[in-house]
């Protein structure tokens, strides 16, 4: 399998005003009094790592006693944002149990550990520089995926949900061998499907560090999900070839699976029911996917050479000259999606 590489770092593009207005309109804008910045001032930090003693890309921050108490109120309160509409019954409950700030990566986020002092149960979640692409793909996500999304934009401060899961590079070197034969079976099904809505939805760069594997437990089965937890990458790199899992060589594991458990009629089929759930998805939803294309399609979130190249693969991939009439990644992301639903529903009206 031929590696696909992502050559230089992702520029931040800026949240515009239509995209913000679009935000206010779909309940994801708040207010709050820290922003990402007041973060950074952090006094100082200790390097984390896992339990082998590995390097996790993850500093512990700490701050000043007088504005670790400021800082804590405040992100209790964010809390409350993101998980209660701001009720503010809890906040006596909770208290801040760590503060971590990531050097991996395009966004740069830290990770906020809230505790209930009533129960012990915590819950993480993260504040980032709000971005553009990231926004764009976390509401793709909430739109074409069965998954929901549970975010906040506030200016420059980007406030998300922790997504629960194992990440993929963890499952596959320490969980994968101690699954059942009818549990690859399944992971090898999930893959594929996981690897079809990204293509369909033009999210790039998933490696296996940027998602998670989620065992769900049914009776006496275990089943499992695949979620993206990275959108930096939405509708940004020229090759078709990123915007398809099966192409890193952190998925190697992955692909082989696939290839040595399922045939290629089964593939086929399980691309087909996510084109299906991707169809009746964007139906339900309609309203908000074309008020979501209408901005993106207005906003600058990718260089020319990309589009540029993104629109002649397109072109010859899906042999449709259509792509040659796009502008900007909207306009190729909209018709891409457009182009899927149609041949999704020529095939269907076939078979009648």
């Amino acid at each position: 399998m031929k590696d696909v590489k992502i050559e230089f770092r992702k520029p931040i593009y800026p949240i515009n005003e239509t995209l913000d207005a679009y935000l206010q309109k779909y309940n994801r804008k708040t207010k709050s009094s820290l922003q990402y910045v007041d973060l950074l001032r952090f006094s100082g930090y200790v390097a984390l790592e896992d339990n082998d003693g590995n390097d996790t890309h993850w500093l512990g921050v700490y701050y000043s006693e007088f504005e670790h108490q400021e800082i804590e109120a405040s992100l209790n309160k964010i809390y409350t944002l993101l998980h209660s509409d701001g009720d503010e019954d809890t906040l006596p409950y909770l208290t801040v149990d760590s503060i971590d700030y990531c050097t991996f990566g395009n966004s740069k986020p830290f990770r906020i550990r809230v505790r209930n002092i009533l129960n012990d149960n915590y819950t993480n979640y993260y504040i980032k520089k709000a971005d553009a692409s990231r926004v764009y793909g976390l509401e793709m996500e909430e739109i074409l995926s069965p998954h929901r999304i549970n975010f906040l934009v506030d200016g420059d401060t980007l406030i998300e949900e922790h997504i629960l899961g194992i990440p993929g590079d963890v499952f596959i070197t320490k969980f994968l061998d101690k699954c059942s034969e009818l549990e690859k079976n399944q992971i090898a099904k999930e893959f594929v499907k996981f690897n079809e809505r990204c293509f369909i939805g033009l999210l790039g760069d998933m490696r296996s560090y940027n998602y998670v594997v989620i065992p769900m437990h049914d009776f006496d089965q275990v089943f499992y999900r695949i979620r993206p937890i990275d959108f930096d990458q939405q509708s940004y790199e020229g090759n078709l070839k990123i915007y398809r899992p099966q192409y890193f060589k952190e998925n190697k594991v992955m692909v082989d699976l696939v290839m040595n458990r399922l045939k290629p009629n089964s593939i086929e089929q399980y691309r087909k029911e996510v084109r299906s759930l991707i169809v009746k998805r964007v139906s339900n939803s309609n309203k908000r996917f074309k008020d979501l294309m209408k901005v993106m399609k207005q906003d600058h979130i990718a260089p020319p050479h990309h589009i540029e190249q993104l629109k002649t693969g397109f072109k010859k991939f899906l042999r449709n000259s259509k792509f040659e009439q796009c502008q900007n990644m909207g306009e190729i992301t909209e018709l891409a999606i457009a182009v899927t639903i149609e041949n999704y529903n020529s095939s269907k009206d076939q078979i009648k």
